[in-house]
């Protein structure tokens, strides 16, 4: 079915996650994206977790719906091969040295209208990962138990999917302004701006600049309004979010808690505006601790669902595949998909709904080298004799499945 990016053509030397994750985006679009590695495989290729095969299911994840090509780029043919594949392609994506072969001036000296989109640590050039980065931007000082001074990272690669996100946006952003001047660009995104950019967008370096103050821990608590986690009597936690004034009344509501409201309300507080929430919040967890501690996660479940008041089960992944109906072919996100070399599995397409185009449907990831054959005939129109004696001289490389 073809997506929303039908026609737009995007070549790809990258690892990790930033890189492969907004051309992936754009793949689920619709583009036709192909990705450019080695004989053996990018430095990511056997990335954690894996199957028992061996194979990554990271790998497969973070390249579905593209073309995966095996180029020998150590060789001058090889880079040739690649750098023409970039060429015809028209946009390439990196964060690999752009340096050599992969230089801009290199690149665009076979395509002056080249568009090149590049990811890099820090915005001179120098090295990052969200790791290093998440440190330097405060987040694992604000993160875990109040009261706490060790830090606590996040497992989740945020700078590195929004570094991604914020690639592809420039991506369609430089495509458009091609369109309309016929002029390619470089675009480079440096993973701690993208950090530090939310740092300032969401008012934590004005908080600490204005104020004077650097934001505290406070646990589970959800800062300038109430959210909290409580234990239900099968062992199940939860979490439960009023940040509107709706939520709050329908919280109220599911768990009759009322009259404890109207008594703290009697002091001067309004438990209507997120502040009083936020500076009630220990009492108000005094309040909703034994309601939960009385009733399992499922009859907290019903009471809370027909109050329309917003939570969530704390589940680990096993548990949300079994159980959680939005991860499910009930989702129309959602479909068991046959992944080349790793099975059927359910997979995600793009989260993007468009009223007019329909939905791509979720993608398969390729194995390594699977498409190199299909793309050097279609993409360079080189003939099967061509291909074959590059296969010969072991310049490229098929399906690394078929060995």
């Amino acid at each position: 079915m073809p997506g929303i990016l039908e026609g737009l053509n995007v070549a790809e030397c990258a690892a990790f996650i930033a890189c492969p994750y907004a051309t992936m985006t754009l793949a689920q679009l619709g583009a036709d994206v192909i990705r450019i590695d080695g004989m053996q495989g990018g430095l990511d290729y056997k990335r954690w977790p894996v199957a028992a095969n061996g194979r990554s299911l990271y790998w497969a994840g973070l390249n579905k719906g593209k073309k995966s090509v095996r180029i020998d780029i150590r060789s001058e043919e090889g880079r040739e091969l690649a750098q023409a594949i970039i060429a015809a392609s028209g946009i390439f994506a990196t964060n690999l040295p752009a340096t050599g072969w992969l230089a801009p001036e290199a690149l665009m000296a076979k395509r002056a209208d080249l568009i090149m989109a590049t990811i890099v640590g820090n915005h001179d050039g120098s090295t990052a990962l969200d790791y290093t980065v998440n440190c330097a931007a405060g987040f694992p000082g604000i993160t875990g138990p109040e009261g706490s001074d060790a830090p606590v990272n996040h497992v989740l690669p945020a700078w590195d999917l929004l570094a991604g996100m914020s690639l592809a946006t420039a991506i369609l952003a430089a495509e458009r302004h091609r369109t309309r001047t016929g002029e390619g660009q470089r675009i480079r995104v440096a993973l701690s701006d993208v950090a530090f950019a939310v740092v300032s967008d969401l008012g934590y370096l004005a908080e600490a600049q204005i104020n004077g103050t650097a934001r505290a821990r406070h646990g589970n608590h959800i800062y300038g309004a109430f959210g909290h986690d409580f234990a239900t009597a099968d062992g199940r936690r939860l979490m439960v979010a009023a940040v509107s004034v709706g939520q709050w009344k329908s919280l109220v509501a599911a768990t009759g808690i009322e009259p404890q409201v109207v008594a703290y309300e009697a002091n001067g507080a309004d438990l209507s505006l997120e502040t009083d929430r936020f500076e009630a919040r220990e009492a108000i967890v005094a309040w909703l601790a034994p309601w939960f501690a009385a009733r399992t996660l499922d009859e907290a479940r019903t009471a809370l669902d027909a109050a329309r008041a917003c939570w969530g089960p704390y589940q680990d992944v096993a548990q949300m595949l079994a159980g959680d109906p939005r991860v499910s072919p009930a989702n129309p996100m959602f479909a068991p998909v046959a992944h080349r070399g790793l099975g059927e599995t359910l997979t995600a397409r793009t989260p993007m709904d468009f009223s007019k185009v329909g939905a791509v449907p979720p993608l398969s990831g390729p194995v390594l080298g699977q498409h190199t054959d299909e793309v050097l005939a279609t993409l360079l129109q080189l003939d099967s004799g061509a291909i074959g004696a590059l296969h010969d001289r072991h310049i490229i490389g098929g399906p690394d499945d078929l060995k």
